[in-house]
Order: C-alpha cells, then sequence, then structure tokens
C-alpha cells in the first residue's frame, strides 16, 4: 500500500525531498500572509501573487506559478498539505525527485491556465490560489500508472486512488473551490507523465 506514510521525519526528509521543500513553501506563504493583512484578504492574496484577471494585473505570468503556494484560508492549507504530506509522496520515488517536481509545477501551471480561461470568460474578476492543481496532476500521474503500469501500483493503492478521486470530484463541487482547476490539473498530470516517461525513457 504506497499511501500509507511509515517513514519518521528524518527518513521522510531523505527519500522526499522535494515534497517536504513544497509543503515548507506552502507553510511559509500562508504565515506570511497570514501576518500581513490575512490569508483570505484578496488584496494580500494579489499582493504575494495570486491568480487573477483583473486588468490591471495582465501581463504578469509569473502568477501562474506563485498562486500555487498560496492558500485562502487555514482549512484549504490543511486540506492541501494532508494531501500533500500523505498521497503525493510516492509519485517522487516513483518518477525520481527533479522530474516529479517538474510534472507537479506544470500540472500546477497548466491547471491555473485552464481555470483562468474558463473563469475568465464569465461576468465579474476572478482570483485564484492553491496547490490542488498541482496536487491533482500527481492524481492524474497516479491514474496513468494505474491504467498502464499496474505492476508498479498494488491493488489496494489503486483502490484508494479511484475513491480520491471519486472524493475529490464531489468534493470539487463544493462553492470555492475550483472543480476547473482540479480537472486541468488531473488531465495535465496524466499526459504530462506519460509523455515524461517516453521521453525520459523512465523504466518502472
Amino acid at each position: 500500500m504506497i499511501f500509507v506514510r511509515y517513514e519518521n521525519w528524518r527518513s521522510y526528509l531523505r527519500y522526499y525531498p522535494v515534497t517536504s521543500l513544497l509543503l515548507v513553501a506552502n507553510l511559509v506563504m500562508f504565515f506570511i500572509t497570514v501576518f500581513d493583512g490575512g490569508s483570505r484578504n484578496p488584496i494580500t492574496l494579489l499582493k504575494y501573487g495570486a491568480l487573477t484577471d483583473l486588468p490591471q494585473f495582465t501581463g504578469e505570468p509569473w502568477r501562474y506559478v506563485t498562486a500555487m503556494f498560496l492558500h485562502n484560508g487555514f482549512d484549504h492549507l490543511l486540506f492541501n498539505s494532508f494531501a500533500l504530506l500523505v498521497f503525493v509522496p510516492p509519485l517522487e520515488r516513483i518518477m525520481g525527485s527533479w522530474k516529479f517536481g517538474l510534472l507537479y509545477l506544470l500540472s500546477g501551471i497548466l491547471g491555473n491556465v485552464i481555470a483562468l480561461a474558463y473563469y475568465g470568460r464569465m461576468e465579474g474578476y476572478e482570483t485564484l490560489v492553491g496547490a490542488s492543481g498541482a496536487i491533482y496532476g500527481a492524481y492524474g500521474a497516479y491514474l496513468y500508472i494505474a491504467l498502464f503500469q499496474r505492476h508498479v501500483m498494488d491493488m489496494a493503492s489503486r483502490r484508494t486512488l479511484f475513491t480520491l478521486l471519486i472524493l475529490g470530484i464531489v468534493l470539487s463541487f463544493t462553492p470555492g473551490i475550483s472543480l476547473v482547476a482540479h480537472f486541468g490539473g488531473l488531465i495535465g498530470g496524466f499526459f504530462l507523465y506519460g509523455l515524461m516517461i517516453r521521453l525520459f525513457k523512465q523504466r518502472t
């Protein structure tokens, strides 16, 4: 069962350095926003890199990355940090740290691009933050593994993954959660993983 964490903290840091760095980055940015106006304050979030379609912030593509490390409230941070802490680490071992980091960032960016393009067609302006698109990118990679590299993932882990995906889809309809970013990250991670194992000739 790959989704059960048996490691102590020292082993966790050694086995999953990129995941650990991502967790720290999320926590640091959360506390910075908390002490500089509040993590739910849209002005504070925009100051530190939230993604938005407000006209005065166009031409700032770096926001597609920085928005991944911001969270709208402690509950948002807690949900994403739990997923990152528990469910994402095995992918770093499967892919290798730098390839995992690349997939995580590209999935998050793609999820943000799709979400902003979708919400930008509606009336009003949108502000997007959160690591969910990138985390769903990891889920997308796991889905590829579950379907096409079944020897890498045991049956119990496949069942857990499918349960996570079903629950994730249901929860994505909760007000304030971006279903589009989740779906974009999931699809992005699925295809990016398939592309990367071919480009880098990864044997798993």
